[in-house]
């Protein structure tokens, strides 16, 4: 178990205890201890060392960036000091590809669609993409399953793991769940939260969405039957699923 909590002003007082509750609610346990974003720091500042030669300092804001779908280059032979700046890699205009288990073939040529990104922030802090990849090696993670508003993520940190020589997982983007107007349902969005005390129906719910049948019983039976039937062929390979409201 892994808590993302590096972005601290956004940390909610509550939410850690709040989520671990929603999974053992949900029969949901994990092995070994827990893990935070914050115990992996020093090992993030390794890593950005070992990037050096490929990055260089951006003082560029996001009001500068407005309008722009791909960084422009604009601080990329400045020289500009490090210190009180962000830290961008500098990426190749060359396809970064692979083959999603559920979305399938997924490339990028990431200097026509985000440019050179960032991994240091101007905070001081490594980006998400430099973050989520260190996590991943330094819990030995071989497979990674997540919503497929994160896929067009993958070919920057696939990107990634190749300068710093590291194996890369295999990856599932399974389809996330969506309202009618196709907004994904989120805290940001003002989405119900999780009633845990409806576990069973939340679990059959969900089974439902990614394409089984489940039979309506315990949590600790229905998940006993979907770990036996569980196929990842049968998965909806759209990137959403409609026809949620999320209510306010």
């Amino acid at each position: 178990m892994r808590v993302d909590d590096l972005d601290t002003p956004r940390v909610a007082p509550g939410a850690e205890s709040g989520i671990l509750r929603s999974l053992e609610a949900h029969g949901l346990t994990w092995d070994g201890p827990l893990v935070r974003q914050s115990h992996h720091v020093d090992l993030y500042r390794d890593a950005l060392g070992e990037l050096t030669e490929h990055c260089y300092a951006c003082r560029c804001s996001r009001r500068d960036l407005r309008g722009s779908t791909a960084y422009p280059g604009t601080c990329r032979h400045l020289g500009l000091a490090r210190q009180g700046n962000a830290i961008r890699v500098r990426v190749p205009a060359t396809p970064i590809a692979f083959e999603d288990r559920i979305q399938g073939p997924y490339g990028e040529n990431l200097a026509a669609t985000t440019g050179d990104f960032v991994v240091w922030r101007r905070d001081g802090m490594a980006s998400y993409q430099l973050a989520v990849v260190i996590d991943d090696d330094a819990m030995d993670i071989n497979a990674v399953v997540r919503g497929a508003d994160l896929l067009d993520n993958t070919p920057r940190q696939l990107y990634l793991l190749q300068r710093l020589g590291r194996p890369a997982p295999r990856y599932a983007h399974v389809p996330v769940v969506v309202e009618a107007t196709g907004v994904k349902l989120s805290k940001h969005n003002a989405a119900t939260a999780i009633d845990d005390r409806a576990a069973p129906h939340n679990l059959a719910t969900v089974l439902g969405l990614l394409g089984f049948d489940p039979p309506w019983d315990r949590v600790d039976a229905m998940l006993d039957w979907a770990r036996r039937r569980w196929d990842i062929a049968a998965l909806p390979s759209e990137a959403s699923i409609r026809g949620f409201t999320a209510l306010a």
